[in-house]
């Protein structure tokens, strides 16, 4: 569904159509509210790379430390499949703002604004950690407010972008559904190559312990 809407969205700007005019009207309104520029523009920057990267790299040593320390099944393999996912990002997104060349906001020169680099790098380094932690946490509760959190923590980003003039709204859509796929793809990974199978399993019920 991601890569459908994704590519929806990326005809309707490249062939101009009633989607994109109508993504420009919402700029417009907006980047014309009365959420204070500051605030805005603090929202904005949690998109940078020096603010969501740290916090992902934080999160999978922290991953990685208790799935050593509990001596886990290929305990590496989620910190290495969040990074190598993290990695994807500016690879994917760059050829795609180049190809597309859409312009920016009033006042913002050039062009390659589609796909949002920094909605694209706040929603891979906060989705991902957030999807590393969820298996830590104890109770439904905390798992449902940490996704909450994230998706909420991605709007305010993505809202700011919008208000600071940085993005048009369909920038910022169109970077959530290219790492909702690639964290699809993680998860897909870690689901398949993360647990222990059946064969294993059996040998090691052969195995004596100490």
């Amino acid at each position: 569904m991601c890569a459908l809407f994704l590519a929806l969205l990326t005809w309707q700007v490249v062939a101009d159509g009633p989607l994109r005019r109508a993504d420009e009207r919402l700029g417009r309104a907006l980047a014309g509210s009365r959420i204070p520029d500051r605030a805005a523009e603090f929202l904005a920057d949690l998109g940078n790379i020096t603010v969501a990267v740290p916090v992902l790299a934080a999160v999978l040593a922290y991953v990685a430390w208790r799935g050593r320390r509990a001596d886990a099944y290929r305990w590496w393999l989620p910190p290495v499949a969040a990074a190598v996912t993290m990695a994807l990002v500016p690879a994917l997104v760059a050829p795609l703002k180049a190809a597309v060349a859409r312009p920016g906001p009033p006042g913002m020169s050039g062009d390659g604004f589609y796909p949002s680099g920094h909605a694209a790098t706040a929603a891979m380094a906060y989705g991902a950690a957030a999807l590393l932690l969820l298996p830590l946490l104890r109770g439904a509760y905390g798992r449902r407010e940490l996704a909450i959190g994230c998706a909420l923590l991605n709007t305010a980003i993505g809202f700011g972008l919008v208000r600071r003039g940085y993005h048009w709204p369909l920038d910022v859509l169109a970077s959530w559904l290219l790492c909702g796929m690639l964290l699809q793809g993680m998860v897909l990974v870690i689901a398949r190559y993360g647990r222990v199978s059946r064969s294993t399993r059996r040998s090691s019920s052969r195995t004596p312990s100490c």
